[in-house]
């Protein structure tokens, strides 16, 4: 399988950034930056042959520097929210920072997006395989311990993109990865996204506050608008009076999936009625925050020129629970020291039948 390398731009100390686009015989192809290990651009065939990127994201390296929505990147140590900035391990309480009110919202300011990672690009049985790898020392963003990541994405035959997270701490912390790719089917030019259909495998999802931390409450989405056990349009209840909808502004909860942790399997699907473009979401994590880009600010100028607005597109995170380190009824996700953290989550593309 083909891959392509080129020098993209220039981070402000000068440094090289550079651009790997992976390629396969059907004529799939992704591209990702080592600024941030970032997902840049997913071009699959809809159902008229024609090559269409799913991916919202920018053209330069400056705009993935700030790059406020996310787009296309890891997010770690802790995707998601800590409620108060604050956790405690081992009787220790850590302050992390307060960024979304007083709650901590994807680890922080210092994003791990905003900076380079080593690369390494590899042919596997599965098909070419990057890996972009990241040493986060002691007390960065207010996490315990010396760790190190990889990131890997994996382009396959079959037009799956495998992510692959591995993280190994020489002290207790936390580890929830996430990818924050907001898609759209009908391309990421298409605009509004909402008539889009969405299936998840799951019957409950964790109730939230106003400010989107989970109660504890695990609620079924039976007789809901959360429930989307059966395959339905996202812009179908959105505009519900429902407390999850108004507190969200639209979907941006966690569903509980409903397949046992560790075990990858199918959780999540999208398809475009315009495109003919199926995605299936597999993993082997507990949850998955679907966003609907309820806060995605109305006029920023994507790839190609292209206008961005609210509800043009949606994420798929799969996750550990928002604030579960503080909420012991939820899965853990606690790493112990010396411990690897090893997750999976497949993007799979295909043409609805």
């Amino acid at each position: 399988m083909a891959y392509k390398k080129e020098l993209w731009g220039n981070m402000p100390d000068g440094k090289e950034v550079y651009l790997y686009t992976l390629e396969n015989g059907n004529g799939v192809s992704a591209s990702f930056t080592d600024l941030g290990a970032v997902w840049v651009s997913m071009f699959v065939l809809d159902r008229e042959g024609k090559k269409t990127d799913v991916v919202l994201g920018y053209d330069t390296v400056s705009q993935y520097i700030e790059n406020p929505p996310h787009f296309g990147a890891p997010i770690g140590r802790s995707a998601n929210r800590i409620a108060n900035a604050k956790f405690t391990i081992n009787g220790k309480e850590y302050a992390i920072e307060a960024n979304n009110g007083v709650n901590n919202l994807h680890s922080g300011s210092d994003l791990y997006h905003s900076r380079l990672w080593e690369t390494e690009v590899e042919e596997t049985e599965e098909g070419t395989k990057i890996s972009f790898s990241l040493f986060s020392p002691d007390k960065d963003q207010g996490f315990p311990g010396n760790a190190t990541i990889t990131a890997s994405y994996t382009l396959t035959q079959e037009d799956s993109l495998i992510l692959s997270y591995h993280m190994i701490c020489d002290q207790d912390t936390l580890a929830n990865f996430t990818n924050h790719s907001y898609f759209n089917l009908d391309g990421q030019d298409g605009g509004y996204a909402m008539k889009q259909r969405v299936w998840i495998d799951a019957d409950t999802y964790t109730r939230a506050d106003e400010g989107s931390i989970p109660t504890g409450e695990i609620t079924p989405v039976k007789g809901t608008p959360m429930d989307f056990t059966t395959m339905k349009p996202i812009e179908q209840d959105i505009n519900e009076d429902y407390e999850a909808l108004i507190f969200g502004g639209g979907f941006d909860h966690n569903w509980v999936l409903n397949h046992p942790e560790g075990e990858v399997s199918l959780c999540a699907a999208a398809e475009s009625d315009k495109t003919g473009i199926r995605m299936e979401v597999f993993t082997d994590l507990p949850g998955m925050q679907f966003y609907t880009a309820n806060f995605l600010k109305n006029g920023m100028i994507g790839k190609g020129g292209a206008v961005y607005e609210k509800r043009c597109c949606y994420c798929f995170e799969t996750q550990y629970y928002p604030d579960a380190i503080n909420k012991p009824e939820f899965p853990s996700p606690l790493l112990k020291a010396g411990e690897e953290y090893q997750t999976v989550t497949i993007y799979k593309f295909a043409i609805a039948e």
